[in-house]
């Protein structure tokens, strides 16, 4: 009996010093997918000595700012000319650690079926932060609905239209809002992440949406002075992982994909 107390003494024991010398990992990331995804190797990252911390965020900015002023160590919900604009504007060194998925973005009506009922004037809305309405626009012009100055210019503004042969009301809105706004736009172009939160099924709701060859897959972002610390390679390698990727494939049915 008392080889056994002593037993579960010492294993309670070293239970207890694993416990507390668990590095802690708090990483921001938008509700879907990329905190579904996070949530998956949270119990894989524990078995590691990695404590992960998940931060929920609605909107695009904070995310960085946080990590940033180092009050967060990472994030995980941006794509590389997001992140870009934002160190640009903001003058930070965010550093992009590794690709997750691409989420391809796509196009959603309540009152249209098909692009061709788009009439003369239909007030189509995209996200307002210039890297995803360049993003929108490029795809927009894909589908023949207006020609851009530059096609391959991921920062096209609405100023680069040199053509919109239906005279289209395109409006920059505040991403999150969106998929709210479809009973009073006639197309919105939605980020993925939102369009889930949404209950949207980008497979079968978008009228039209890039495919896996999307150039902007999203990224775990970082600062240069953590980007090789022990945990967060841990997560890094947890991401790209052969189990995330067939979480990722059962999970989402193609509204998300596996960029590793």
């Amino acid at each position: 009996m008392k080889a056994l107390l002593k037993t579960a003494l010492l294993a309670a024991l070293g239970l207890a010093a694993s416990v507390a010398h668990a590095e802690k990992l708090s990483v921001a990331a938008s509700a879907v997918p990329h905190a579904e995804i996070l949530e998956f190797i949270k119990p894989q990252l524990a078995r590691q000595g990695v404590e992960l911390d998940v931060k929920v965020f609605t909107d695009y900015v904070q995310p960085n700012v946080q990590v940033a002023e180092k009050r967060l160590d990472a994030n995980f919900f941006q794509h590389k000319p997001y992140l870009a604009e934002f160190n640009k504007n903001k003058g930070a060194t965010l550093v992009a650690i590794a690709p997750v998925h691409v989420e391809p973005f796509g196009a959603y009506s309540r009152k249209i079926k098909t692009t061709a009922e788009l009439k003369e004037g239909a007030v189509v809305a995209i996200p307002n932060d210039p890297s995803n309405a360049g993003r929108a626009l490029q795809l927009l012009e894909r589908q023949g609905l207006i020609k851009l100055k530059q096609p391959d210019n991921i920062l096209a503004s609405t100023r680069d239209i040199v053509a919109n042969p239906k005279r289209l009301q395109i409006k920059e809105i505040e991403a999150a809002t969106l998929p709210r706004l479809l009973d009073q736009v006639d197309l919105a172009l939605i980020n993925t992440n939102y369009a889930l939160q949404a209950k949207l099924v980008p497979t079968r709701d978008a009228l039209f949406i890039e495919d896996a060859r999307s150039p902007y897959a999203n990224y775990l972002v970082g600062r240069s002075d953590n980007q090789n610390t022990p945990a967060l390679k841990k997560l890094t390698q947890a991401l790209q992982s052969a189990e995330v990727k067939q979480f990722i494939a059962q999970r989402y049915q193609g509204a998300v994909v596996a960029a590793f």
